[in-house]
């Protein structure tokens, strides 16, 4: 089963500095109906303006992925990281026992455009952790790249869930297909242009709950970037 959830019926948050769109409850935004997705807790897209952001603040039992779709994401945190990130960069904060950081939009002249994931841990009082890779487009053209995994194999960020993010980035006709083993669904994020999803057509900002589904095949209607959540 295929379950749709349009761009448009996301909760919205509008700061003037931030526009944000909830995929499920967050902050101000509260819906029953859309509260998690498996250990999936959060998806937020994001536009910052320019020197905007957010300041200093903590989070604490999380597994915190940001994915950053176009200008520069300055990160700063009390482990001592930081640094900008831009397009194609995936970032992993694990804020496990307690951390404290900031992220601000790294340009005065250009908005900044990336997608916030929160994820429920295996379990409480981690270790606090940081990653950070470039996945490039030329990595996703066609085929789904594995980003997030439990395991950090082929070169993924490791998160401590039973959870893999992919990316892909497809022309139009092209396609990818992801078998889901049994007992395991799926979540799909269009972070830009237009797919279907097994005959399904998802537009920019649609998302996608799937269940019960034995294989996904995701097909380019156009140019289109797609994140691919794979959950126990």
């Amino acid at each position: 089963m295929i379950v749709v959830r349009r761009s448009e019926d996301r909760g919205r948050g509008n700061h003037g500095w931030l526009d944000s769109r909830h995929t499920f409850s967050f902050a101000g935004y509260h819906d029953p109906r859309h509260m998690r997705f498996g250990a999936l807790r959060v998806i937020n897209e994001d536009r910052v303006r320019p020197g905007a952001g957010f300041g200093e603040h903590e989070h604490e039992d999380m597994e915190i992925v940001s994915i950053v779709l176009d200008g520069a994401l300055r990160h700063r945190d009390s482990m001592g990281n930081g640094s900008v990130l831009g397009r194609g960069d995936v970032q992993r904060m694990t804020a496990g026992t307690g951390v404290r950081h900031s992220e601000m939009n790294g340009s005065d002249r250009e908005p900044v455009h990336f997608l916030q994931v929160w994820i429920h841990p295996d379990r409480r009082g981690l270790e606090p952790g940081y990653e950070e890779r470039n996945f490039t487009d030329a990595e996703k053209e066609g085929r789904l790249l594995l980003l997030v995994s439990p395991d950090g194999r082929d070169g993924s960020l490791r998160i401590h869930q039973d959870a893999s993010i992919h990316g892909t980035v497809l022309s139009k006709g092209g396609e990818v297909v992801h078998g889901l083993r049994e007992g395991r669904r799926a979540w799909i994020q269009v972070a830009r242009g237009s797919v279907t999803v097994n005959g399904e057509r998802l537009r920019q900002g649609d998302g996608a709950a799937v269940t019960d589904v034995g294989s996904l095949t995701i097909t380019g209607l156009e140019r289109a970037e797609v994140v691919l959540f794979d959950l126990a």
